[in-house]
């Protein structure tokens, strides 16, 4: 029996995820709650657990595809064994592999973009990898220094660092005078 692996019901004020990685392949093996797949949203990474215990049969969408709620993003065979289905694939299997070996080697320079990056959210993230910004580069303005997406923001917009305010201190009270009435004693009441 096949199972729909479908994009968990997204938070309100997120619209949409991006597919960040596939822990399996399609043909491996799966277990109940095992974790298949990393989607990230503006403000988390989620993890999509197995369903069932079975083979993966189909990978619908890819990694770094865009995902919605309820979509439709892995079909997974319930009960199935891993070599049944393997032996008919070995050879698209193989091709499969021969092609992402050319990937994985365009991996580590992605790779590399994310590391220099491993201290921003994934909102910040996705602002620095959309827009070609190195975020060693830009001055955080967050806690211990932490770049955050308004930084980035910033830097999109062309405003740089933060600009430095300089607020004068005033006294409101020094500018009034102050009235100051006789206040009744208990004697003056008794008059």
């Amino acid at each position: 029996m096949s199972i729909e692996v479908k994009v968990p019901v997204l938070p309100e004020s997120v619209s949409d995820a991006t597919i960040a990685s596939w822990h399996k392949k399609a043909g491996d093996r799966v277990s109940r709650d095992e974790n298949l797949v990393d989607l990230e949203t503006d403000k988390v990474v989620l993890e999509v657990p197995s369903p069932v215990d079975g083979v993966l049969k189909e990978i619908k969408r890819q990694s770094g595809d865009t995902v919605t709620s309820d979509e439709i993003i892995a079909v997974i065979e319930e009960g199935a064994a891993p070599a049944a289905d393997a032996k008919p694939e070995t050879k698209p299997a193989d091709k499969a592999e021969a092609k992402p070996e050319p990937k994985a080697a365009d991996k580590p320079a992605a790779a590399a973009k994310p590391a220099d990056n491993a201290e921003l959210s994934p909102a910040g993230r996705r602002v620095a990898e959309q827009h070609g910004i190195d975020a060693k580069s830009v001055e955080g303005t967050g806690r211990r220094g932490q770049v955050t997406k308004e930084d980035l923001v910033r830097v999109v917009k062309g405003g740089g660092a933060r600009p430095e305010e300089r607020v004068p201190m005033t006294w409101p009270c020094a500018k009034r005078r102050v009235r100051r009435l006789p206040v009744p004693t208990a004697s003056s009441s008794v008059s």
